[in-house]
């Protein structure tokens, strides 16, 4: 059969399944172009990975660049709908079958759990996924157990049910005190809309801090600590995103900010209950660059504003995806060659937060970026932004317009 897009206000609702597998084939491809050569001879890489997220996105790249740079065994977790006869499965789904057939296809242990990565069964049945991964890959001696190396957490849900309480907790993208009007971008067709968004109550507040914040990276710290599974070798990091003034209004002064000073907040508990104890090596939150996700097209004014730096980016030569961003961040940050044996040598800001985004936030980038956001209008949006790549790359996140595939 033919799969086309469907898309609905700016939500994709199916998934190519071969143009999923092209794209995460693409991206092995540029790991082992970009890792593996120049830094396969370091004392310290991954050997035991696992990826709570691991099926797009951030997550995703994660995990093939631990796998198919440093040749870790992986455990991922996702939690993802299967194809039927009448719908195709999501993105993920497809995206975590072909990871583990290319892991498989190249000597590489990987196993993929399917669930709720916020349940008590998920984490319990992650611990034994990650003891048999361990043994399956023969890198345990008798009477030794599995230790995890890097943890990284990467779960993006509009929802939570709270394992303690069974109460279901759903986020929202909205401003706080004010309400917040601007200028959007439909990425689709190019047309501008003028958007206003009421301030979030209280409880959509708690609710969105309770799904995106730190509190579960904290419960599966606890679980892996029950298990046995941590080390002094562990490195623990989460993702974040900050941007420019000019999107604080919705983002990082609104609740998904709330939610993400939450998660900086979970990162220096760890390191004060783990760090400090020398439990584990580290815990870190990194920040990304403004990328396209299947949420980014539907928040207000993200859209302009990511069209317009793609077109800065692009221009300067600066531009990365998200395995490009995180293969930079292993190969520049996580494991230098100094940095792999002592985390102090991980550069940081006075947040101790790890800064992926520094190109991005480069002042002649932000200023280029800003001035063209100004000029842009209706009849030259297609010149002065980069909406073709932001579309493109929309579409390639769930299979479609992927190069090489052919969809007739």
């Amino acid at each position: 059969m033919t799969v086309k897009p469907m898309i609905r206000n700016n939500i994709c609702l199916n998934a190519h399944p071969e143009g999923c597998a092209a794209n995460v084939r693409k991206q092995i491809e540029h790991v082992k172009k970009k890792l593996l050569p120049a830094d396969a001879a370091l004392a310290v890489t991954p050997k035991l990975a696992l990826i709570v997220g691991c099926s797009t996105g951030y997550g995703l790249a994660s995990r093939i660049c631990a796998a198919f740079g440093y040749k870790a065994v992986t455990v991922g977790i996702s939690f993802e709908n299967e194809p039927s006869e009448k719908r195709s499965g999501t993105p993920g789904f497809y995206n975590n079958e072909t990871f583990d057939k290319e892991a498989a296809a190249s000597g590489l242990v990987s196993i993929t759990l399917n669930g709720d990565a916020f349940s008590d069964e998920i984490k319990a049945a992650t611990a034994q996924a990650v003891k048999q991964a361990a043994e399956k890959a023969g890198i345990l001696l008798p009477g030794q157990s599995a230790k995890i190396d890097l943890f990284v957490y990467s779960l993006a849900s509009p929802v939570r049910t709270d394992p303690k309480t069974g109460v279901m907790y759903k986020s929202a993208i909205k401003p706080i005190g004010t309400v917040f009007s601007g200028k959007t971008l439909n990425m689709m067709d190019g047309t501008f809309s003028d958007v206003s968004v009421e301030p979030a109550i209280e409880e959509e507040i708690l609710n969105t801090v309770k799904v995106m914040g730190g509190e579960d990276w904290e419960l599966w710290m606890d679980a892996l600590d029950n298990e046995g599974l941590l080390s002094p070798q562990t490195r623990t990091l989460a993702y974040t995103y900050i941007g420019p003034e000019s999107s604080w209004a919705i983002y990082k002064n609104g609740t998904i900010g709330k939610a993400k000073e939450d998660l900086e907040r979970a990162c220096c508990d760890i390191n004060k209950n783990y760090t400090s104890q020398k439990k584990i090596n580290g815990a870190w939150v990194a920040v990304c660059k403004a990328l396209v996700t299947r949420s980014s097209a539907v928040i207000p004014t993200i859209p302009l504003y990511i069209t317009s730096l793609f077109k800065v980016m692009k221009d300067k030569k600066l531009h990365e995806g998200c395995i490009e961003q995180i293969a930079r961040l292993y190969r520049e940050r996580l494991y230098t060659a100094d940095s792999a044996k002592n985390a102090d040598a991980i550069p940081v800001d006075s947040e101790n937060r790890i800064r992926i985004d520094d190109w991005e936030m480069r002042d002649d980038v932000q200023k280029a970026v800003l001035e063209r956001m100004k000029i842009v209008t209706p009849e030259n949006v297609f010149n002065e932004t980069d909406i073709a790549g932001f579309k493109r790359d929309f579409l390639e996140a769930h299979g479609f317009e992927v190069e090489g595939v052919n969809y007739e």
